[in-house]
């Protein structure tokens, strides 16, 4: 028998509910980007991916037209996917510190990654509609994680959309609404959300996210799973220095 996450992936792939999103990613696995010209593109929705007793869930906002768009996996041949998975491997949650395609042999350890959109957008930004039409599947996975602690949304728009799925899927939606804030973090009910800004190009180029600032986050997380009695206990890969922080 197929796992509910498997069911549900194999739902995410054949989504083709936003006309507008599936010209584009169709159309960039078309045409390529010169660099890639000899890969054979996915071109289609992503699932999440990562352990199915994850206590983690990190939640960016939409693939990348030539990242995980190519590759078939979440943050996996883009640089925003280097910086987020050198981090999650220090943290003791990635298997290694690099996602390049999807047989490339890494495992999450006690995490799941996702988000908020599963197709690569124009512009790297989906419209409200589209938002709607992919948090049915968010809300199942929230569903389907049943050892959920941690959740780290990567942005506004993720740590929006994830709070709307929450909702979605009968939880109590905080009250005042959350500031947005790196390192920002609040209960919500049965998990604790912890905020980071995303590993996107342009933030991490400029300096609004370091690779230390995005240490804390995972850093944070982990002592939150470990003061909840965390069943994973993997060893950081690396001692966290605080340069950065």
């Amino acid at each position: 028998m197929r796992s509910p996450l498997a069911v549900l992936n194999r739902e995410v792939v054949a989504c083709s509910r936003c006309p507008r999103l599936v010209r584009h990613r169709e159309a960039v696995a078309r045409e390529k980007r010169a660099a890639f010209e000899e890969w054979d593109y996915w071109g289609r929705p992503l699932p999440g991916f990562g352990d199915p007793r994850a206590q983690l869930l990190v939640v960016g906002l939409a693939p990348a037209a030539h990242g995980g768009n190519r590759t078939g996996r979440m943050f996996t041949g883009d640089r925003s996917g280097d910086f987020l998975f050198r981090a999650l491997h220090r943290a003791g949650f990635a298997s290694q510190p690099e996602s390049r395609s999807r047989d490339d042999g890494l495992a999450l350890r006690g995490c799941y990654v996702t988000a908020a959109a599963r197709c690569a957008p124009p512009g790297n930004r989906p419209t409200a509609r589209e938002f709607a039409n992919c948090r049915p599947f968010l809300v199942r996975e929230i569903e389907r994680l049943p050892d959920l602690k941690v959740v780290v949304p990567l942005g506004q728009l993720a740590m929006r959309e994830f709070l709307r799925a929450w909702a979605a899927a009968g939880g109590r939606a905080p009250r005042p609404a959350p500031r947005f804030g790196h390192l920002a973090e609040f209960p919500l009910g049965p998990v604790h959300v912890v905020v980071s800004y995303h590993p996107s190009q342009r933030n991490t180029q400029t300096g609004l996210l370091t690779e230390g600032m995005l240490d804390a986050v995972f850093a944070r997380a982990r002592a939150l799973l470990d003061a909840r009695g965390s069943s994973h206990h993997p060893a950081p890969h690396l001692p966290m220095s605080g340069a950065g922080i």
